[in-house]
């Protein structure tokens, strides 16, 4: 029931974008801050939580999940290290997706020649 219950929330997840992309006239860079933001939000009113208890990657991996893991460090840095952690919390709870955003990107910069659209 896991691979099930991932599927169906990160799918729905990618459904949205999908609906937003195809339904208004919202740029893709706009989409992804909307996701983010979503899921920060979600984690601060301790919504989003549930969602990630019941379908784990499929919560976490996309965009939103991003927001939430930049949400639930900063809210435990706040905890712990008073309102500097507000502005700590969020990059050391993702900082780890960050950086290996930059290597992989960069490695495949390397190895493939992009070509623009025209």
């Amino acid at each position: 029931m896991d691979y099930f219950w991932a599927f169906v929330v990160g799918g729905g997840i990618c459904v949205i974008g999908q609906l937003l992309m195809s339904l208004t006239r919202l740029t893709p860079a706009r989409i992804l801050v909307t996701f983010v933001t979503a899921g920060v939000v979600l984690s601060a009113l301790n919504l989003y939580e549930p969602l990630v208890e019941l379908a784990g990657a499929g919560a976490t991996v996309p965009l939103t999940g991003f927001g939430y893991s930049l949400g639930k460090g900063a809210i435990e840095a706040v905890m712990e290290k008073g309102v500097i952690g507000a502005f700590t919390g969020g990059i050391t709870a993702t900082a780890g997706g960050v950086a290996a955003a930059i290597v992989f990107g960069y490695i495949f910069a390397l190895i493939f020649n992009p070509k623009t659209k025209m």
